[in-house]
């Protein structure tokens, strides 16, 4: 019956796995290199700076009884992910709200919950405010239960926010703190909401939405100085990505405008204290446009498109 007791936290986007069932995996190097980290080109990190190829609900009480136990050999089927099509942002919504009213790992609740659970709220409109309580309500489940567990955390707008939990490495907790919409200055105010979490890195994906409501390059970069700063403050041992800002095809927001902002980007992490993952290079095509396989309107990343962000996360998490 143990088993029945999953991570409430582990609702956060991620597989949550026994720990004897993992491979063994080294420490994270939790050094501050200010390293730049280009995929493309190696994979061998270098110190220094070198360029390297709701509404309020009535929740469980979450503490550290709600992690799976090990197991002596194999994968329990109570912890793996329940793989479900989702295809709408309310969807995504309530079927997180509902697995964390539950107090148990999502998506893996009966169909009945989670259709009563869309249909009392099927006329709601939902707003910033609603997703801004949602993920204030995952973190505080997850710093309460995370226990001696590694976490990573993604920060962001709508491309972090469907970034695909089954694409996340497994051998942690995932938080997902996207918000569709979501600008720099947004991120900077909600930072607060995770402090008490304890991750061991945490990815930064911002900007592009500022470019799309007429916020100047320094604003932008400023809040990206800022954000790293406050991270710093309340995370002083965790490894913080600033990944550049992607590629679009949209005429209105000229791309070299994206690489004079991740070149000034990657210049903010070095000085911050901060890594640097350029994802840009590997999204473009031979015009300097996002290659059109990989979004589904010019800025939204298609399925093929989260598998190449997948494997650069994957990459670099090997590394750490």
């Amino acid at each position: 019956m143990r088993d029945l007791y999953l991570l409430a936290a582990g609702l956060l986007t991620g597989l949550v796995i026994p720990t004897s069932a993992l491979p063994h995996l080294p420490n994270a190097n939790l050094g501050n290199s200010g390293t730049i980290w280009n995929l493309k080109d190696d994979l061998k990190p270098n110190v220094g700076g070198k360029i390297f190829s709701t509404a309020e609900i009535s929740l469980p009480e979450f503490s550290d009884s709600w992690l799976p136990k090990p197991v002596e050999s194999g994968l329990s089927p109570k912890t793996q992910l329940v793989s479900r099509r989702i295809i709408s942002g309310k969807q995504l919504y309530y079927e997180r709200l509902a697995a964390l009213k539950a107090g148990q790992i999502y998506p893996s609740l009966p169909e009945d919950s989670i259709k009563s659970s869309l249909i009392s709220t099927k006329n709601t409109q939902l707003t910033y405010e609603d997703w801004k309580n949602l993920l204030a309500m995952e973190a505080k489940a997850m710093a309460q239960s995370q226990g001696d567990n590694r976490l990573g955390i993604l920060v962001g707008d709508s491309l972090s926010l469907w970034f695909p939990r089954e694409k996340l490495p497994v051998g942690k907790l995932w938080l997902n703190q996207g918000i569709s919409g979501e600008t720099s200055n947004g991120i900077l105010k909600r930072l607060s909401v995770f402090a008490q979490t304890k991750p061991d890195v945490i990815y930064i994906m911002a900007g592009i939405n500022d470019l799309r409501k007429g916020t100047t390059d320094e604003i932008i970069l400023g809040n990206h100085r800022q954000i790293v700063r406050k991270l710093r403050q309340t995370h002083p041992k965790t490894i913080i990505f600033i990944q550049s800002i992607l590629p679009t095809r949209l005429s209105a927001i000229p791309n070299t405008r994206i690489r004079h902002l991740n070149d000034q980007l990657a210049l903010i992490a070095r000085q911050e204290g901060a890594d640097y993952l350029n994802l840009y290079d590997s999204f473009t095509d031979f015009e300097g446009n996002l290659r059109q396989e990989l979004t589904t309107d010019g800025l939204h990343l298609s399925t093929e498109g989260y598998e190449v962000w997948r494997s650069l996360v994957h990459q670099v998490e090997h590394t750490l």
